[in-house]
């Protein structure tokens, strides 16, 4: 049966996961028109895309039955491709304005006079965006600035750090707590009771 492709969510990546695990070229990058390009002739339904889209945007469809459900259920998404395009908790870096480097961080956190949450990440700590929990929504309630940056094992020694990815508070220079490992969004009201507890101390 056919692939079908929810294009609301998919940000039509060169670098598809699903592209890259297709075995027989079904999926294929439109060099010309810069979008993911579907044939179905060639698709074995072997499932290895549908498996593989981090942002479960991609389907294989068992039957026709399946086919018409998941068709309805795309055009009944309300999503749209910019919900990927903010800052989440524990996901790849978006706002180029929140990124810093640790040659910053002395300045940006430690310096600042204002409450700091900093989003400590390592490359094998990022996951899914669609499934991560944007930040404004984790600190909303708060007057604090949020950074985010990768980090090497020095600094996260320095701070104790065993697992990313972490959300560190910091006030006059120390650090008054911190959360870490990765939160989804079936997890957010657990999170954001922990920040609560730091920042309310």
């Amino acid at each position: 049966m056919p692939v079908l492709i929810n294009f609301k969510i998919c940000d039509n990546a060169k670098e598809c996961n699903g592209v890259a695990v297709c075995p027989t070229g079904a999926l294929t990058w439109d060099q010309k028109k810069k979008r993911i390009k579907v044939d179905n002739e060639k698709c074995i339904s072997c499932g290895l895309c549908e498996k593989s889209c981090m942002v479960e945007a991609i389907f294989v469809a068992k039957d026709e039955k399946e086919y018409k459900k998941i068709e309805k259920e795309i055009k009944s998404d309300r999503r749209k491709v910019t919900d990927l395009f903010v800052d989440r908790y524990g996901a790849q870096p978006v706002g180029l304005a929140f990124l810093i480097t640790e040659e910053k961080f002395e300045l940006e956190v430690l310096g600042s006079d204002k409450l700091v949450a900093v989003e400590m990440f390592e490359d094998d700590s990022i996951m899914c965006l669609l499934k991560s929990i944007p930040v404004k929504e984790l600190l909303k309630d708060y007057s604090v600035k949020y950074r985010k940056m990768e980090t090497d094992k020095k600094l996260a020694k320095k701070f104790g750090i065993k697992k990313f990815p972490t959300l560190a508070f910091f006030q006059k220079g120390k650090m008054i707590g911190k959360v870490e490992g990765y939160y989804d969004k079936k997890k957010k009201e657990e999170l954001v009771k922990k920040i609560k507890a730091i920042i309310k101390k």
